[in-house]
């Protein structure tokens, strides 16, 4: 392999409006250029620099990068502070009695949470937490439904220097188990179950499952939310209900300050493949970083309504839900429910009722919108936009468009975001004030993010060809390593491929003729087709520009004469065809592709189905679909799945 082949080719560009520019955080390219060559110039003065005006320290730091023992980074470390406080107390003289929280319920309930109330809730469970016997250092699995709580815990949790891991409130009891011994977890926090699109669904009953499996006695206590009143066992004295323990704790603790790179948490990859991978992060580098890119990427200003649409089981939620919006005094929204409960209006409805100025969600939800009922926006006063935003994988350019036209009309700044659970927060994104963006590109790194595109040997490539995506400098919010597998940490980030000089991100990318980056998919996920190295986004997306298509994921599969052959799993926007019609549409569809691209991406294989299996979050589960592909029995855990019967669907779908 040299570089990856880019057959993309989108030349639609979309300047920032210049109102926007003018009131940006970051106002025009001028002043974006100021700050990356400031990075170039002194590159820890500048993150020093940033660490002191949007962070609050109880012992200011002195050292700013420790590279000594590299790749274990250590970020402003003889500083301490604490991440509850930053969130919460820091706003008590000047804005308490801001909304800090709106919550909608699935059933439409709406509750509003100030942050003097937020912070008295988080101090009372705080007080909860230590006089359970619970401090800091110890480690407290969160499995909850998306929810005030969710935050309250989180919070209590960083407020006593506990490190939390959140558990997707979809995981089934084998991934809960996993995680609470890899832990070490001393407590789990979890509800007696959740409602999602108009459904109950239990979590307590899953904890039970989880320790009947053996080896959680170190767990002594599980405190359980009462959310939808079902009858729950209660195992005493491990088991307390949230109010019962509660009940009587005052509504002030003291915050327990920490070291810089004192661990905030530790979340976990899927675990589909293999045994899960914790990783760890710090406090003060995460939380820098969670502040500066709200500021940044989203511009917030104090009057913004914010709403990210992630669940805080993922990176996403911790990083927009829990830590960064707080840390710079937001309101927010945060939804119980699903899109498309009880139709397909509803994220519309809560924008035009909630009055969202900054709306934040995944390509997998927006192309499922748009296949629900593409016009409903158009029904829905959603004039208090400002600015849109997505996450969690490439859009491709005709959802893009849709976007832009339809949910933003033509005037709200798009910023596609790159990043990962290791990076902590935003690496490659338009920054709203500054760049012209173009339909399904990242654009360019943050100042201060040292993005590259090299070959397999870590010699960088020229701008138009395609290759693997590293970041050439530590950042404070990367990954601190892999929970209690450094080994895992070092060879999986930082390989000897690359004389352990840069991390890894393992995507492949394309950085086109004006610097521009674009995500071709997973390094994994590239295929070699007849000796040409093609990446999966761009096939996906030249089939989701075709009219008839809602959505599509495309993965290899082996062929005798080519290597690898292109299979593709597609979603119509009307009815799944019968074997007639899809014969049909599957040809139309090859030489779409074709002509899009050209004849060497065109799909040897089209399946249709009704969706894709996607977990509850809307995360496509590509590794299936390559199981499907080549007819392999599928032995991974797919109790996360939205809708598991759509795999022996597609298995039979010719």
């Amino acid at each position: 392999m040299s570089t990856i082949e880019s057959v993309l080719n989108e030349t639609r560009l979309f300047p920032p409006p210049a109102a926007f520019t003018r009131d940006a955080a970051i106002p025009g390219m001028e002043a974006y250029r100021a700050l990356c060559a400031e990075a170039e110039r002194d590159y820890e003065g500048f993150w020093a620099r940033l660490a002191r005006e949007h962070i609050g320290w109880k012992v200011p730091f002195t050292q700013v990068l420790d590279s000594s023992n590299a790749p274990f980074f250590r970020w402003f470390w003889d500083g301490r502070l604490n991440a509850s406080w930053n969130c919460l107390d820091r706003h008590l003289d000047t804005i308490p009695d801001k909304a800090a929280l709106i919550f909608e319920a699935d059933d439409g309930t709406v509750t509003r949470v100030s942050y003097r109330e937020l912070h008295a809730r988080v101090c009372r469970f705080a007080n909860t937490l230590k006089s359970r016997g619970i401090g800091t250092g110890d480690r407290v699995i969160i499995y909850l439904p998306m929810s005030i709580e969710a935050v309250v815990a989180m919070q209590a949790c960083a407020r006593i220097g506990a490190t939390h891991s959140v558990v997707f409130g979809g995981f089934s009891a084998k991934s809960l188990h996993e995680r609470i011994q890899d832990a070490g977890a001393v407590a789990v926090i979890t509800a007696d179950g959740q409602f999602r699109g108009g459904r109950e669904i239990p979590l307590k009953p899953v904890v039970d499952e989880a320790f009947a499996m053996g080896g959680c006695e170190h767990v002594a206590n599980v405190i359980v939310y009462r959310r939808t009143g079902t009858s729950v066992a209660m195992h005493s004295p491990r088991d307390r209900w949230w109010h019962e323990a509660e009940s009587g704790q005052p509504d002030q603790c003291e915050p327990v300050w920490v070291e810089a790179e004192h661990p905030l948490f530790i979340l976990y990859t899927s675990g589909s493949t293999g045994t899960p991978k914790g990783v760890q992060h710090s406090t003060g580098g995460y939380l820098l970083h969670a502040a500066l890119t709200m500021r940044w990427t989203f511009d917030h200003k104090p009057t913004d309504i914010f709403w990210c649409t992630a669940d805080v089981g993922w990176i996403t939620g911790h990083t927009y839900v829990c830590y960064g919006p707080l840390a710079v005094g937001a309101t927010q929204v945060i939804f119980e429910g699903v899109p498309t409960w009880p139709d397909a209006s509803r994220f519309w409805k809560m924008i035009e009722a909630h009055k969202v100025t900054i709306f934040y969600t995944a390509p997998t939800a927006i192309r499922s919108l748009i296949k629900a009922g593409a016009d409903l926006p158009k029904q829905h006063d959603l004039s208090t936009l400002r600015l849109l935003g997505t996450v969690g994988e490439p859009i491709n350019p005709e959802a893009w468009m849709w976007y832009h036209r339809t949910v933003g009309g033509e005037r709200c700044p798009i910023v596609d975001t790159w990043w990962q659970t290791e990076t902590g927060g935003h690496m490659i994104t338009p920054l709203p004030g500054v760049v012209s963006t173009k339909p399904g590109s990242c654009t360019l790194p943050l100042p201060g993010v040292m993005a590259a595109v090299v070959d397999e040997t870590g010699n960088d490539v020229e701008n138009g060809k395609g290759g693997i995506l590293v970041i050439k400098k530590p950042w404070p919010s990367m990954i601190r390593t892999v929970w209690g597998n450094p080994d895992r940490y070092r060879k999986g980030y930082y390989p000897e491929d690359f004389q352990g000089r840069y991390y890894l991100a393992g995507d492949g990318a394309n950085r086109d003729l004006d610097g521009y980056f674009w995500i071709m998919g997973r390094i994994d996920d590239v295929l070699n087709v007849s000796g040409h190295r093609l990446g999966t986004m761009e096939i996906e997306s030249a089939l989701v520009a075709n009219p008839l298509v809602a959505e599509a994921a495309v993965v290899g599969m082996p062929h005798e004469i080519k290597g690898e052959a292109v299979c593709a799993f597609v979603v119509l926007k009307g009815q799944r065809p019968d074997s007639e019609a899809g014969q049909a549409i599957a040809r139309e569809l090859r030489d779409w592709v074709a002509k899009e691209i050209g004849p060497i991406a065109k799909p040897d294989e089209i399946r249709f189905g009704d969706n894709l299996p996607k977990t509850r979050s809307g995360k496509i589960m590509r590794r299936l679909l390559r199981s499907l592909a080549k007819g392999e029995e599928i032995t991974q855990d797919v109790s996360t799945l939205e809708n598991p019967a759509i795999l022996e669907q597609l298995r039979h779908a010719r």
